[in-house]
């Protein structure tokens, strides 16, 4: 697969390596988002268990095996949920009537909107099926890489964004940050369903292994390069970092470009997921042409 050259780009200090596989140029990007710091969450790891409507929704929609649905029970089956049910009866997935208490229960506290499902746990993704997916669509990857968020609220909004701009996968570190939940597939509204994620041991060393399959990697992190003055035409990765300490420094030792996206009103940073949006959607319409 041939990619553009770009040569317009003044290099940072970091080292540019050959790639053997991607072709493409390495540019800058950087996110200034909120500094505010994260509050751990602590909530278990994919049970299999998917809440609320939007995410519902997206789930019947995939190809997972969906094991039975619980209905709040007393309720009109209005709206969205009337919906849902019929496609569920269609399908021959059985659908339980449960009390208020017994959804709480099976949804630990999140908000379920009077629906829940049970479906196999998701399955992890490696980086050769983010970049074969790319090769398929015939596209530059655009890969995503979540380093060390641990508020679920902000994961599930950056998977959504990430799957709006039609990334190839996201990465998200094994310790120090949060995991697949109930919240994050919330938070997603559903697009956790289309997304592939891969779960690493070490963001670092990852990043040596994108660079060896030809993407660049571009840090969102204050002080880089304006997103719009650079050129993101290439295969490339792109790191967000969390609220509170941003991207780690070995990370950004190791990145080609630091991109950022100027403030110009009295607050001075955005929410991870917000600066997310406006640089992964500017990467897709410059890969785009």
């Amino acid at each position: 697969m041939a990619f553009n050259q770009k040569n317009n780009f003044k290099k940072t200090n970091f080292k540019n390596n050959n790639k053997s596989e991607y072709k493409g140029n390495r540019h800058s990007i950087s996110g200034d988002y909120s500094r505010s710091a994260e509050v751990p969450f602590e909530e278990k790891e994919d049970n299999g268990v998917v809440v609320g409507r939007n995410a519902v929704r997206e789930l019947l929609k995939s190809e997972r095996n969906i094991e039975k649905i619980y209905v709040k029970k007393g309720g009109s089956h209005e709206g969205s949920i009337t919906v849902l049910v019929a496609e569920a009866i269609e399908r021959g997935i059985p659908i339980v009537e449960a009390e208020a208490q017994r959804l709480d229960s099976i949804a630990e506290g999140t908000n379920h909107q009077g629906i829940v499902a049970i479906a196999s746990m998701k399955e992890y993704s490696t980086i050769d099926d983010m970049l074969e997916l790319a090769n398929q669509r015939g596209e530059k990857p655009l890969i995503v890489i979540a380093d060390s968020i641990e508020d679920p609220h902000n994961l599930g909004a950056l998977i959504r964004c990430a799957e709006c701009a039609g990334a190839h996968g996201i990465v998200i570190p094994k310790r120090r940050a949060v995991g697949i939940t109930p919240t994050v597939y919330k938070s997603s509204a559903g697009a956790i369903e289309h997304m592939l994620i891969a779960k690493v041991s070490n963001i670092a060393t990852t990043i040596e292994r994108l660079k060896k399959k030809g993407l660049w990697i571009f840090t969102s992190e204050a002080g880089g390069t304006p997103y719009y003055e650079t050129d993101f035409n290439c295969a490339c990765a792109v790191v967000l970092g969390s609220e509170g300490n941003g991207v780690s420094r070995i990370v950004k030792e190791n990145s080609d470009y630091i991109v950022s996206i100027p403030m110009y009103g009295k607050v001075n940073s955005l929410n991870v997921s917000t600066a997310a949006s406006v640089i992964l959607c500017h990467v897709a319409r410059m890969q785009r042409g």
